[in-house]
């Protein structure tokens, strides 16, 4: 019988197992890789589990450790910088208490006085510069607007103190700048102001002006009998708005009622700064309660980009600024932010209208063009309000229209045609170049521009010297018989010797221009042209201006230098001519000017004042016995007229120190920038 594996091996008993045993000393068991929790065991054990993981997973470890490394970076720097910063200005503050106790010098709404920039004053000494500022302890005028009128006398002892505290300087430390010097034109140096931080995006609430008391603080200028002749003239014409055109747009004095154009009160807010400069308390707190309750922008109405921004943005600023009463900055940023669907263009270039309740722009009915004058002549307000906001987009809209003229084809000279198209970004009408009406703003934009901003923008200056020279070369004639020097218009390349009212502006800007430290012949071309200017009244049988003139190149027996044609007679009460007298007597200190400002004052109540309140526009300056009244008062009358005429007649530089202040295209005062 046959036996298998399995019995045969359990006859052969259990099976043999052999044994070995092999004894290791300490170090001959860590030479053979043994397991000691060593440093080097683990690092080598580590290593083994790193190569035994896919490539996938050590790429995914590799990017978390640099992910926290680089997160690890940025966080010791942002608080390094912080307290960096809070060091730095707790320092400051302690070297401030030193400096001035007890003074606290946060004031960003009213501005410290601008450094001289024009170094090299001593290359024109016809020039008489502006005074330097008074010393920093100065009352900062009455930030508490619930003032009823004292006495005259006392009220506009009040508003002196007031305007020359606006804008004084506070000490601070003096800090040694090395900057390059901008050689502006055929050679003319010019140093720059100090820089000035450009506006954060981050909105930062602004501060009221602090109101400081010192003894040391300079008399008042006595108001004088023509500057009280300006304030009556300003009540007169107060009196009718209030009585028959309150909260209008603008008074028709004659028939008693009013006119309407956007219904946003464009007299009063334009009147504003005026009443604060007279020193009319009563009137200003008057007009300031309707701001509060009754100026409201949501409204479904259509107005004029450049009209609202010089008109209402340059005057709700204004005011800001030489009353620190924040409700006029509240109301700024409120139109200010309505206005800025205009810039929803293809190029930039922003519409004329804007619907300020629907937040819609649209150009006129008949064109997609804008004035260039329009376009150019709102970057003064809009700067300035990202200045006091801290939101950049209102001066980038601006800087950006600005930028693009700079580099468009279609110039002669430096000179501008009058229009140009929101779609495509260029200049249209080719050929016709003026300064007067829809491109005028366009060149007095350009240097204040430069002004306001330090004398920092070089291509602004650039352009605005090259205008200059193409004014001269193309535009500049003398009249028969008096020779008489006058800025004409050109037309495909033939020249007219027809010059509006409005380029009455330029003599004004030349001078500024030489106060700053332009060529000295720029103020010779202003004496020459504000002689013209005055001459567009003197020679006129009513003694004021039409809107137009057409200059005789030829002597002819029985004719003056000044022909006026029936369509142009009429006078709307502007401010160009004043305004430049204004200038002139300020950097000249020459008393024709002051007369000639008087002459036009007393004229202005010959033919246009209305008595039952207001003034009037007329038709015909040629005809005293029936100068043929328009029944309207325009806005300007009070917002730059008068203002204009109470400044002229002032012998105080410091009320609206021209060396802090810079006036926008309505007369309105906005701050130069400096350092804080």
């Amino acid at each position: 019988m046959y036996a298998g594996p399995a019995a045969a091996a359990a006859a052969a008993g259990p099976p043999r197992r052999d044994f070995i045993s092999v004894t290791l000393g300490p170090e001959e068991a860590v030479g053979a890789g043994g397991y000691n929790n060593s440093k080097a065991w683990r690092r080598r054990s580590c290593w083994r589990k790193w190569k035994q993981l896919s490539r996938l997973q050590r790429s995914i470890i590799l990017f978390l450790f640099a992910f926290l490394a680089v997160c690890g970076v940025i966080s010791y720097t942002s608080m390094g910088e912080a307290w960096k910063s809070l060091t730095n200005k707790s320092l400051d503050d302690q070297r401030t208490e030193q400096e001035i106790p007890g003074v606290k010098l946060a004031n960003p709404a009213v501005l410290p006085a601008p450094q001289k920039a024009d170094a090299n004053r001593g290359d024109y000494p016809e020039l008489s510069p502006q005074k330097q500022p008074n010393p920093p302890h100065v009352r900062r005028g009455p930030s508490n607007l619930q003032i009823k009128a004292p006495q005259r006398d006392t009220r506009l002892k009040t508003r002196h103190s007031t305007l020359r505290a606006v804008g004084e300087p506070v000490q601070t430390d003096k800090r040694e700048k090395t900057e390059k010097s901008v050689i502006s034109w055929r050679g003319a140096v010019i140093e720059p102001d100090q820089n000035t931080e450009p506006p954060s995006s981050k909105i930062k609430e602004p501060e009221k002006p602090s109101s400081v008391e010192t003894e040391d603080q300079k008399e008042p200028v006595p108001i004088n009998e023509r500057q009280l002749a300006v304030i009556e003239a300003f009540q007169h014409a107060w009196r009718g708005y209030k009585d028959f055109a309150w909260g209008h747009d603008e008074l028709k004095p004659l028939s008693k009622s009013y006119s309407e154009w956007f219904g946003l009160g464009l007299t009063l807010i334009d009147a504003l700064d005026t009443m604060w400069i007279l020193g009319l308390k009563e009137e200003f707190e008057e007009a300031r309660k309707w701001v509060a309750n009754d100026l409201v922008f949501d409204k479904n109405v259509d107005v004029n980009l450049f009209e609202s921004t010089i008109r209402i943005l340059g005057g709700l600023l204004s005011t800001y600024h030489l009353s620190g009463d924040s409700l006029f900055l509240e109301k700024a940023k409120d139109i200010g932010n309505r206005l800025m669907p205009a810039f929803k263009t293809p190029s930039k270039i922003p519409y004329s209208d804007v619907n300020i309740g629907r937040g819609t722009a649209h150009p006129p009915r008949w064109t997609s063009d804008s004035t260039v004058a329009e376009v150019t002549s709102i970057q003064l307000e809009f700067r300035e309000l990202s200045r006091l906001t801290g939101d950049e987009k209102f001066q980038k809209a601006v800087d950006e229209v600005m930028k693009h003229v700079h580099t468009l084809s279609g110039k002669n000279d430096g000179l501008v045609p009058m229009f140009i198209n929101t779609n495509s970004g260029q200049f249209t009408h080719l050929g016709v170049y003026t300064l007067g009406a829809r491109a005028d703003s366009y060149y007095e934009y350009l240097l204040k521009q430069w002004i306001q901003g330090g004398k920092k923008e070089n291509e602004l200056l650039e352009d605005y010297m090259r205008a200059i020279e193409g004014v001269k070369k193309h535009l500049l004639q003398r009249s028969a018989p008096r020779k008489l020097t006058f800025i004409g218009e050109l037309a495909h390349g033939h020249f007219s010797a027809k010059m509006d009212h409005l380029v009455c502006f330029l003599p004004g800007t030349l001078a500024l221009g030489a106060h700053n430290g332009l060529e000295a012949d720029h103020m010779k071309l202003a004496e020459a042209l504000i002689e013209t200017c005055y001459q567009m009244y003197a020679q006129v049988e009513t003694g004021l201006s039409p809107e137009i003139v057409h200059f005789n190149l030829h002597a002819q027996k029985g004719h003056k230098d000044v022909e006026i044609k029936p369509a142009d007679r009429h006078n709307l009460l502007r401010p160009e001519t004043v305004e430049s007298l204004f200038y002139m007597y300020r950097f000249t200190g020459d008393k024709k000017y002051q007369d000639w400002g008087w002459e036009i004052l007393q004229n202005f109540n010959k033919y246009t004042r209305v008595p039952t309140g207001g003034y009037t526009s007329i038709n015909n300056v040629q005809n005293p016995s029936n100068p043929e009244p328009r029944d309207k008062m325009e806005s300007f009358f009070l917002g730059e007229t008068l203002k204009y005429m109470f400044l002229l007649f002032s012998d105080d530089i410091d009320l609206i120190n021209l060396d802090k202040y810079i006036f926008n295209t309505e007369a309105h005062p906005l701050p130069i920038w400096v350092p804080a």
